[in-house]
C-alpha cells in the first residue's frame, strides 16, 4: 500500500478522521531539553513586512499632517484675534488714566514704561516687561491716529506671512 493510499482512506472507520499531518519539518523541534527554543524557531518580521508597515505609516502622515497644520494655522489666527481684542482692552485703561491713547511714537512701550508726557500713568498695564508679540513672534503694528475710519487707533497683527503691503492679510482690532 502506497502513502496516497493511506490517505485516502480513514485512519479509523470508528471515528472516520483522516490522519493528522504537520508542517514541521523533522529538524525543527519545539525547543531543547532545557525549553530553550532552537535557532531554526526564530520570530520576527521579513522585511518586506517592515516595508509594508512604514509605507502604511508614511501615507497616513502625509494625510494627517496637511489637516493638522492648517488647524494650528487657524489656531493661531484666532489667537491673535483674541490677543488684539485683549490689547485693545488694555488701551482703554491707558486712555481712561492719561486722558488719550499712547502716540504712534510711543507704541505699545508705553503700556509697559510711563512715557514722559503721560500723566496719571498707572502702569505698568502689562505683566511682561517686553513689547507684545503676535502668535508668530511679530511685534504688533500700532499706530494712533488710525488710518481707517471710525477707528482711534490701528493694532495690527501681520499674520503668518508678514503681510505688510496687503491690509486685507493683516489681523487688525474690530
Amino acid at each position: 500500500m502506497r502513502l496516497f493510499d493511506t490517505l485516502a482512506q480513514p485512519h479509523c472507520a470508528k471515528t472516520c478522521e483522516w490522519p493528522v499531518r504537520t508542517t514541521q519539518r523533522p529538524d525543527q523541534t519545539e525547543g531543547n531539553d532545557i525549553g530553550v527554543p532552537s535557532d531554526t524557531d526564530e520570530a520576527g518580521f521579513t522585511l518586506l513586512e517592515l516595508l509594508v508597515v512604514i509605507a502604511i505609516l508614511g501615507l497616513l502622515i502625509g494625510l494627517v499632517a496637511p489637516a493638522a497644520l492648517r488647524q494650528l494655522g487657524g489656531a493661531r489666527n484666532s489667537v491673535a484675534h483674541q490677543s488684539i481684542q485683549r490689547l485693545g482692552e488694555v488701551l482703554d485703561l491707558y486712555r481712561l488714566d492719561t486722558g488719550s491713547y499712547p502716540s504712534t511714537e510711543d507704541g505699545l512701550h508705553a503700556l509697559i514704561e510711563r512715557p514722559q508726557d503721560a500723566e496719571n500713568w498707572n502702569g505698568p498695564y502689562l505683566k511682561d516687561n517686553a513689547d507684545p508679540k503676535d502668535p508668530w513672534h511679530h511685534p504688533y503694528i500700532y499706530s494712533n491716529p488710525s488710518e481707517r475710519p471710525g477707528h482711534d487707533y490701528d493694532l495690527c497683527s501681520k499674520g503668518a506671512h508678514e503681510a505688510t503691503s496687503d491690509r486685507a492679510a493683516m489681523i487688525c482690532n474690530p
